[in-house]
């Protein structure tokens, strides 16, 4: 199975306006795919089309290579985080798994559900109501549901949006952990791209309701290369003494880095020159064009992640 969802043209109109107009998305099996934009970009529409929660105004999409009617029966392997979990707030973590099991009819064993709670990390909570959980606690008792009845597949909507740092990388280790060693197929989408390149395997941009791009991880490093990153005690001096050395593609960023995009191998002539010139370097490295310098660069404008 060379992918393990499509779709075809995908399309949903409110009226006179396309939330999400022609997106065609390729997901193969076992990997993360990483469905990106901005607030409203479309994300969710598509997402919510996918999951059988709203019908598509026009196009297709195929799951485990079978498509219409019979794709929307593989939707039992499949599992849904979209927007906010639903939780019975009075119940506690191991209840709220027990009944979501019972509805779908699977595995309502007490070993299963247990196992649930301590891959999520949440095997402590006992009988503490979901509804007195922190909004980390939250999230990951919603990816739980989403794993009730063991799916192939999983689709999460902003899994991390609104969460602290270490509620962040909590959640990134362990989609990373079902990813290897569970080996699930994880959609993903989400505006917080720095934690997203950190994941995801393959990428999608959405912008404006369309689907303006997908990618691989190994495609972006291709197509953005890497650049030297210097910061120095004075940056206007330290452009023009490297640009004398004969660099022509040199700039300052917005976060006050000199960026130079050619020459990697001449790091040592770079700082030579700038100790010639009496500027003190600070940073120096070799750094990977980020998913979100990407991102912008095809999107035409700031991030609001």
């Amino acid at each position: 199975m060379e992918y393990i969802m499509t779709t075809d043209a995908l399309t949903k109109k409110y009226g006179k306006k396309y939330a999400a107009k022609d997106v065609s998305i390729h997901i193969r099996p076992g990997e993360i795919y990483g469905l990106i934009g901005r607030n409203g970009a479309g994300k969710t529409t598509v997402m919510r089309m996918l999951s059988g929660l709203s019908n598509p105004t026009k196009g297709s999409f195929t799951m485990f290579e079978k498509s219409g009617t019979d794709a929307l029966k593989e939707m039992k392997n499949v599992g849904v985080l979209i927007e906010h979990p639903g939780l019975y707030p009075k119940l506690s973590a191991y209840k709220n798994l027990m009944v979501k099991a019972i509805a779908m009819g699977c595995d309502t064993k007490d070993k299963h559900i247990r196992e649930l709670l301590e891959l999520v990390g949440l095997a402590d909570t006992g009988n503490k109501a979901a509804g007195s959980f922190s909004l980390g606690m939250r999230q990951r008792l919603g990816i739980a549901l989403a794993l009730v009845g063991d799916p192939k597949l999983i689709i999460l909507d902003e899994p991390i949006n609104g969460l602290d740092p270490q509620g962040i990388v909590e959640v990134r280790q362990m989609l990373a952990a079902l990813r290897d060693e569970k080996g699930i197929t994880i959609m993903i989408s989400s505006h917080i791209l720095n934690e997203l390149g950190k994941l995801a395997n393959s990428y999608g941009i959405i912008h404006k309701g369309e689907l303006i791009d997908e990618f691989t991880t190994e495609e972006l490093h291709k197509r953005c290369g890497q650049y030297i990153s210097v910061r120095t005690d004075d940056n206007p001096a330290a452009v023009k003494a490297i640009e004398k050395v004969g660099f022509n593609n040199v700039e300052i960023d917005n976060e006050g880095f000199i960026r130079i995009n050619e020459r990697l191998d001449d790091v040592k002539l770079i700082v030579k020159t700038l100790v010639s010139a009496d500027v003190v370097p600070t940073h120096v490295s070799v750094s990977d064009i980020s998913l979100e310098d990407y991102y912008l660069s095809v999107t035409g404008g700031k991030s609001n992640g």
